[in-house]
């Protein structure tokens, strides 16, 4: 065997490696559970890659269906963007969030029910652009699932609070509650005055959410025991709620000794100053009266001398 020979051996020996390592980039980070809410709704977060390179969302097709059951047919799709070819009771209650285009595949279910529990998996198919007919570049990462955990009551909040609160002074509690569904996030009141409220939502891991209100007011000395409550509604008609007891603390008031010695200080201030200005007046009145005297003896003398 020649040596040019070998090489194309060589050659066409790697080209085969490579391709198989190129074609293994069919991938999918999908969570492997997930809190659902009956009667609310839940959002899979999910991304994916292909071998198809950058593709607009027009050339891929997202799918997500049944685990261990081809999603060829009508009766193993959860989702499908061909609504004829969802199974009935997921019609009208799924949809993708994510854009395909950027490798996200991200699932909303609505109007839970307590057996959407799954598992779900999900699928992408690469199509033409004319006909919107599929390739045979297609892949079902069926090993990389989600499995919902189904609750048929919603969490309760978390209060975060100062043991006392002091008379008159600002004091802060903070409210909050997770949930796995941001596009209808729950809303937290409060059964106080709203003097000030900051309300936000954030993303905690994995596609739990949490919710958190911070309510901040002014005590008075009226609210001591008091019963101060948030209450979480969320999507679907469900609520839960938590609360404790506020205690206030009294700032002693000193006004009844303070004002009466304040006037009699002030009263007696004023009076010396009256003392002071009259004493004042009453020298110069002497002083002046005493000069009027001298003045008339001296011209009653030079009157004796004529």
């Amino acid at each position: 065997m020649d040596k040019e020979t070998k090489f194309m051996i060589s050659y066409l020996l790697f080209a085969v490696i490579c391709s198989s390592a190129s074609s293994d980039e069919w991938k999918a980070n999908v969570v492997k559970s997930i809190e659902a809410l009956v009667t609310s709704c839940v959002v899979v977060p999910c991304s994916f890659s292909h071998t198809g390179g950058n593709l607009p969302t027009s050339r891929l097709r997202g799918i997500w269906h049944d685990k261990d059951k081809t999603p060829d047919t009508k009766a193993n799709n959860i989702f499908h963007s061909d609504a004829t070819l969802i199974k009935d009771n997921f019609k009208g209650r799924t949809k993708m969030l994510g854009d395909l285009g950027q490798n996200n595949c991200t699932l909303e279910i609505t109007h839970v029910r307590d057996h959407d529990n799954g598992p779900f998996c999900f699928r992408v198919e690469l199509v033409k652009t004319e006909g919107n007919e599929p390739t045979k570049d297609m892949f079902s990462f069926v090993e990389d699932c989600v499995e919902l955990n189904m609750l048929t009551d919603p969490a309760e909040p978390t209060l975060i609070q100062p043991m006392t609160a002091t008379q008159g002074e600002p004091y802060t509690v903070i409210c909050s509650v997770m949930h796995t569904c941001p596009t209808h996030v729950p809303t937290l009141t409060w059964n106080w005055k709203t003097e000030r409220i900051i309300v936000s939502h954030r993303l905690i891991h994995s596609g739990n959410w949490e919710t958190q209100s911070i309510l901040t007011f002014i005590p008075e000395e009226k609210d001591d025991n008091r019963e101060l409550t948030c209450t979480a509604d969320f999507n679907g008609r469900k609520t839960s709620s938590s609360k404790f007891t506020l205690n206030v603390k009294r700032i002693e008031n000193y006004n009844h000794i303070i004002i009466p010695a304040v006037v009699g200080i002030g009263t007696a201030l004023l009076f010396g100053i009256f003392c002071i200005f009259m004493a004042k007046k009453y020298k110069n009145r002497i002083a002046e009266l005493q000069n009027q005297e001298g003045t008339m003896w001296n011209r009653l003398s030079r009157l004796s001398r004529r």
